[in-house]
């Protein structure tokens, strides 16, 4: 598979906090969107999926390649986002986006030419030649979604990726990644914000108490409803179990 895979994917904490079990495809040309309450497992979902976190048991790939297996091979084909965005304070946004350009495989003679697109993409145009510590929250976040994306990764997993932004930003990243999936890209985006995953989501798998639990129509007009009925109900089947 060349998108986002993982098989039984396993990686538990003391106290038995992590992800268990977790099977879950993400195809190219789709945007999948990974939905849970805080604390249900998504974001070490998906440092695993990036090899960030070795599973204890069950398997994950990028691309078809093993994310703790293949060196600096993924740098080109993945672009990602998790938890914090990574931005050099004393640099300005645009030299932050040439230093990612360059970790992610673009070639010198291009990086200007990469720079500058994703600068107009995201709206970072007038902060260009700002340096990163004066910049707003927010801000500082699309210029991490700036370098994640600019190189047109053929994966992309952006954890809480709408976090900070304002609705301006919303919106640009909403159709950046619109338009990434049009051209192939296997896109995972996690989110609690169910009314903004489901305006540009193909599939959206709930993940609770580190389990997948089940899908969601992005379609559906009581999407609400029936995610937070899919999680009582396991909340209730697990309060079932014998200890």
């Amino acid at each position: 598979m060349s998108g986002i895979e993982a098989v039984g994917a396993t990686r538990l904490f003391a106290g038995g906090a992590g992800v268990r079990g977790v099977d879950l495809r993400v195809e190219e040309g789709r945007i999948h969107a990974l939905v849970g309450l805080n604390g249900a497992g998504k974001s070490t979902l998906m440092r695993l999926l990036l090899g960030m976190l070795t599973p204890q048991s069950g398997t994950v790939r990028l691309a078809g390649l093993d994310p703790r297996a293949s060196g600096t091979a993924l740098g080109a084909l993945v672009g990602h986002l998790v938890e914090y965005p990574l931005a050099y304070g004393e640099l300005t946004g645009r030299a932050n986006l040439e230093l990612g350009a360059r970790l992610h495989g673009v070639a010198g003679p291009r990086i200007p030419q990469t720079v500058d697109a994703v600068l107009d993409e995201l709206g970072l145009r007038r902060y260009a030649e700002v340096r990163a510590r004066r910049m707003s929250l927010g801000n500082r976040q699309r210029l991490g979604l700036a370098s994640a994306l600019q190189h047109h990764p053929r994966v992309i997993v952006l954890d809480e990726p709408t976090n900070a932004l304002d609705p301006s930003g919303v919106i640009l990243l909403r159709e950046a990644l619109l338009r990434r999936a049009a051209a192939g890209a296997a896109v995972l985006v996690s989110s609690h914000h169910l009314d903004e995953v489901a305006r540009i989501a193909d599939d959206i798998t709930v993940i609770n108490a580190g389990r997948v639990i089940g899908g969601l129509t992005p379609g559906d007009r009581e999407l609400e409803h029936a995610f937070f009925e899919l999680v009582h109900a396991d909340d209730l089947a697990r309060e079932e179990v014998p200890a």
